[in-house]
Formats: structure tokens, sequence, C-alpha cells
């Protein structure tokens, strides 16, 4: 049954990940630790997310933009395997509320200022990169910060998607090396429950990838700030 639920998750995580670019840890991670240790959920949670990457470079791959891709990724995978070597001695609840707190007080802001957009260019990038690198490695938690960075720069709904699923899977193939050298195993019924958690992630992507067709361009921004106060407010009341 434990295969059964954990299935179920992946599918709704998964749908949720490709609809809003993020998700899918901060959905997994906080059910996972209440039945196995952190270092084996953020493996099992890492190996999910980067199939999900895939799974957004395929279905929306007539929007990637190699510049944002690179200019987010090549710092972010220095910064993963820092943040992820710290997993286990960092104040991991203070910085889930510093990222809440971050997360709230921006889509505050785009509401006021509905009109802000990030320049899209390398200091930009580098800066998303940096930090959506490190959280993900700290706490398996990084598109929303990654998120909150494209989302700025206003994109079309494909390149938005494309990007965010190239640039996490350069981050989280740096980061599940650096767990599987740091002694990170899984149980071997999750090994086989990764049988059935890979489609399932694959059948949530094909199902968010039809409500994303749906939904019209001009809504798409606020689809994602919803998601983003969310998973703020998550990470800044729930410890």
């Amino acid at each position: 049954m434990v295969i059964v639920y954990l299935t179920i998750l992946t599918i709704f995580a998964g749908g949720i990940g490709t609809l809003t670019g993020f998700g899918t840890s901060t959905i997994m991670v906080p059910v996972l630790l209440l039945f196995f240790p952190l270092p084996q959920t953020l493996l099992l949670v890492g190996i999910i997310h980067w199939f999900g990457d895939i799974w957004k470079l395929i279905l929306f791959r007539q929007g990637i933009r190699w510049k944002i891709l690179l200019g987010f990724g090549i710092p972010g995978i220095i910064t993963s395997f820092l943040g992820a070597s710290l997993t286990f001695s960092a104040p991991e609840e203070l910085m889930q509320r510093i990222l809440g707190g971050f997360l709230i007080a921006y889509v505050i802001f785009l509401f006021i200022k509905s009109s802000f957009k990030l320049p899209q260019n390398n200091y930009t990038a580098i800066s998303g990169g940096t930090l959506s690198g490190f959280f993900a490695g700290i706490f398996g938690i990084g598109g929303a910060v990654r998120s909150a960075f494209l989302s700025a720069f206003d994109l079309p709904k494909a390149v938005y998607l494309a990007t965010t699923g190239g640039i996490a899977l350069i981050i989280d193939s740096s980061r599940l090396v650096t767990y599987y050298m740091n002694g990170s195993r899984l149980e071997s019924i999750l090994m086989w429950g990764l049988l059935a958690f890979v489609p399932a992630s694959l059948l949530g992507a094909k199902l968010a990838k039809y409500i994303v067709e749906k939904i019209p361009q001009n809504y798409f921004r606020i689809v994602i700030a919803v998601f983003l106060f969310l998973t703020g407010l998550k990470l800044l009341l729930v410890p």
C-alpha cells in the first residue's frame, strides 16, 4: 500500500510541478519525511524530480532558451553541491521560514507592481541560479526561487516551463550525485517503487500539459504567483 499511496502522490505532485514549474519537492518532501529519514527522502524525491525535469523538456521542447538555461544552470550546479553538503548541519527550519517570507513578500510586490519585469541579462540569471541551486541542495526545494526569478521575466508559457525543466535537470543531476556520494541510499521497497513512480510522474506531467494549454497567457503569471504564495505560506507556517 505504501507504493500505491506514493504513486498517487507522485501523479499529483508531478502534475503541480509541471503546471507551475515547481512544487514537486514542496509537496512530496514533507509527506515522505513522515515515513523515511531525510537523506532517503531527498534522494527519492530528487530522482522523481529529475524525471519530471525530463518530461518538461520533452513536452515543452519548443520553448527552450539556451541562454537563460545555462545562465541559471551553471551557477546552480556549484551552489547545489554546497547546499547538499550542508544538508545535515544547516538550521533547516530557519532557512525554510526565510524562504517562505521571501516568497510571500515577492508575490505581494508583484500584485502591487503588476508591470514589474526583471531584465533578461546574465546578472539576473546568475543570481537566480545561485539561490535556487543552494535551496534545492540544502532541503530539496529550490524550484520556487527559480520560478520567482523566471516569472519576473514574464516569459511565454512554453518558454517558462521548458526553461524551468532544463535548469532543474542540471541542478538536480548535481545534487543527486552529492547525496549518493554522501551515503544516501534507497530501501529495497523504494527501489522497486520507482517502476511505478517514474511513469506516474509522466502521467501527472501530461495531465498538467493539457491544463496549461487551456490557461490564457495573460493569466499564466497569476497562476504562478498564487502557487508561489501558497508555497511561501507553507514554508513560513508549517515546520
